[in-house]
């Protein structure tokens, strides 16, 4: 089986490189984020590592109405954008209504779709519309296989520049799974994967801000396997003080643990291109 490759900026995402999608959860105050971009950019260049920055302008689907959920659209964008001109990365944030999307085109190179989001057709069209890579994340709803179903409504837009993430599935009382056949599932379908590694070790129903609305003790596993199963790139959302980060504390790694973090992840995934487990297209 032959994979399609997807170029956002100097990237290609599903080549024989691993590539990290990486950045708060949440857009916070502009030096904290410049902060987190500016180490971002030491390691791409430590470990020669294409990177993606991604930070969300509004977190929609926060437990509470008091929960911080970003600074909106515009001036999300504006900090973005100045990330975007300082440092060079690609940048993805996600969309949660039709009528964001030509606005965030603007700024976004990757448009990315909520998980709880992925069947919404109206968001998902109008996503493709743009032109931009849309980033399409697993419902946890849904089997892996039916992904195909967002999947074509992309293309329906006459948009093929699609990745696909897996972010775990809902299991039992709040609780992810990562079942590792998702993986092959998404590489049938033709385009790159991800593994959001962070997202999957959320505890739902507890606050993200409290100790045990994570489980970081499985970072290190999850993310090998997931890397040992053939993915193109993996979702690790950081911050330089995760106990603090107004959303998702509990999940994210800190940002100065990243570069040992990734390490084996690059090697095993070496390995993986080596025999050549999903080949790419040539000219994609």
């Amino acid at each position: 089986m032959t994979k399609k490759t997807v170029q956002v900026g100097d990237i290609t995402m599903g080549s024989s490189q691993l590539f990290l999608i990486s950045g708060p959860c949440v857009i916070e105050e502009e030096s904290l984020m410049m902060r987190t971009a500016e180490h971002l950019k030491k390691v791409a260049e430590n470990l020669d590592v294409p990177i993606i920055f991604k930070s969300s302008y509004t977190k929609d689907n926060r437990s509470s109405v008091d929960y911080y959920h970003g600074p909106g659209l515009d001036e999300g964008l504006k900090i973005l954008e100045k990330v975007k001109k300082e440092f060079g990365f690609p940048i993805l944030s996600d969309i949660h209504h039709p009528s964001e999307a030509a606005a965030a085109g603007e700024v976004l190179d990757i448009l990315q779709i909520p998980a709880y989001l992925c069947m919404q057709t109206s968001l998902v069209v109008e996503a493709a519309k743009t032109g931009k890579v849309v980033n399409l994340k697993h419902g946890q709803f849904l089997a892996p296989e039916n992904m195909k179903h967002p999947v074509k409504k992309v293309q329906s837009a006459g948009n093929d520049r699609i990745v696909l993430t897996e972010r775990g599935y809902t299991f039992g009382y709040n609780d992810l799974v990562v079942d590792p056949r998702s993986f092959y599932h998404f590489n049938q379908m033709g385009y790159p994967v991800v593994f959001d590694v962070t997202h999957s070790i959320r505890k739902y129903g507890i606050p993200s801000a409290d100790s045990k609305g994570g489980a970081r003790e499985f970072l290190p596993s999850l993310s090998r396997s997931g890397v040992a199963a053939g993915v193109d790139g993996v979702f690790i959302e950081t911050h330089p003080t995760p106990e603090t980060a107004l959303c998702d504390a509990a999940s994210q790694l800190c940002v100065y643990d990243i570069e040992e973090f990734m390490k084996p992840l690059l090697e095993i995934h070496a390995i993986n291109k080596k025999y050549n487990m999903y080949p790419v297209a040539e000219n994609s």
